[in-house]
């Protein structure tokens, strides 16, 4: 599936393609496991090949904001703390058991001299991960709950049937009251 979804991404030559992928090691993790925890310095970067992974920020008071949720085919990290070699600002678990593909960041960018092409993919991902983080931020600020619901059962169809209710109203933006009403009306 890694391979599949690269060259989805950009073209690779077949040396690049082996030497990117290398640095990958397939893990199983339990529901809950943490990937990253805030305060904590990023090192690594994966690859989901199933289950449902979250990445979240939390409050003073133990209050928990979903940011966004990693499927199947999607490459998760704390990108902020692996890119400014900064303390971690949110935390990143899995929802379900999951089977990932796992490397250490530092290896991934050890090769982008030698391969041009695997650092030509960390920039378009990196343009990618912009592009769906202003979007994001635009609906919130910008769309009824109801809209925003909309959207994500679009994006995400098959994620209601995997994780709890309130996670999906905390990524929305509303209470669980508000997203059971929200859900009434369709």
């Amino acid at each position: 599936m890694l391979k599949e979804t690269l060259t989805q991404i950009t073209h690779f030559d077949q040396a690049s393609l082996d030497a990117f992928v290398s640095t990958f090691s397939e893990v199983n993790f339990k529901k809950g496991k943490a990937l990253a925890k805030k305060g904590e310095y990023a090192k690594k970067i994966a690859f989901v090949l199933n289950g449902v992974i979250r990445a979240y920020y939390s409050n003073d008071k133990g209050e928990e904001y979903n940011k966004t949720f990693f499927t199947a085919g999607k490459f998760v990290g704390a990108y902020s703390s692996l890119i400014t070699k900064q303390k971690n600002l949110i935390d990143i678990d899995c929802l379900t058991d999951c089977k990932l593909l796992i490397a250490e960041y530092s290896k991934i960018t050890s090769l982008y001299d030698q391969y041009p092409q695997i650092e030509r993919l960390s920039r378009i991902l990196a343009e990618y991960f912009f592009v769906i983080k202003e979007k994001r931020e635009i609906e919130l600020v910008t769309l009824e709950a109801k809209e925003r619901y909309a959207i994500f059962q679009q994006e995400h169809p098959q994620l209601e049937q995997l994780i709890p209710q309130y996670h999906i109203a905390s990524y929305l933006g509303v209470s669980p009251t508000q997203l059971s009403r929200i859900r009434a009306q369709k």
